[in-house]
C-alpha cells in the first residue's frame, strides 16, 4: 500500500515522522493552500491513498475543508481539541489515531522525545 499523509507544516511532519515509517510520504501545505499548492499536492500524491491530518483549530479546519474538496476520497485523521495542533499532540495519542486510520503496519514506536518529557 502506497500512501501519503498531508499535514499543515514542517513541525507537524517532524512530529509524525517520529511515529511513521519512512515508506509513508508526509506532505505539507505550509499554511492555507492556494490552487497552485493544491495542484502540487495532487501531483505529489499521484494516485496514492491520501490521509489528511490537520490541527483542530479554525485554521486547520479551513485547510481540511480545502483539502477535502481536492481529495474527496481521503481518510480523515483528527487530533484532540486542546492539543497544540498535530505538532503538540502526544505521540501515544498520534499512534492511537494512526491505528484507527488503519496504518498499524507503518507505525514506529520511537524512544521518548526529550522535548515531551511527560510521554512514556
Amino acid at each position: 500500500m502506497s500512501l501519503v499523509v498531508i499535514v499543515e507544516g514542517k513541525n507537524d511532519r517532524s512530529r509524525l515522522r517520529r511515529v511513521l515509517s519512512e515508506e509513508v510520504d508526509i506532505l505539507c501545505t505550509y499554511g492555507t493552500p492556494n490552487s497552485a499548492t493544491i495542484e502540487q499536492l495532487k501531483k505529489q500524491a499521484d494516485g496514492r491513498e491520501v490521509f489528511l491530518f490537520t490541527d483542530n483549530d479554525p485554521s486547520g479546519k479551513k485547510i481540511r475543508a480545502l483539502l477535502r474538496d481536492a481529495f474527496p476520497d481521503a481518510e480523515q485523521i483528527y487530533t484532540r481539541k486542546g492539543y497544540a495542533g498535530v505538532e503538540g499532540t502526544p505521540e501515544e495519542y498520534l499512534i492511537q489515531q494512526l491505528e484507527k486510520a488503519g496504518l498499524e503496519e507503518f507505525i514506529v514506536h520511537p524512544a521518548p522525545d526529550p522535548a515531551y518529557p511527560y510521554e512514556e
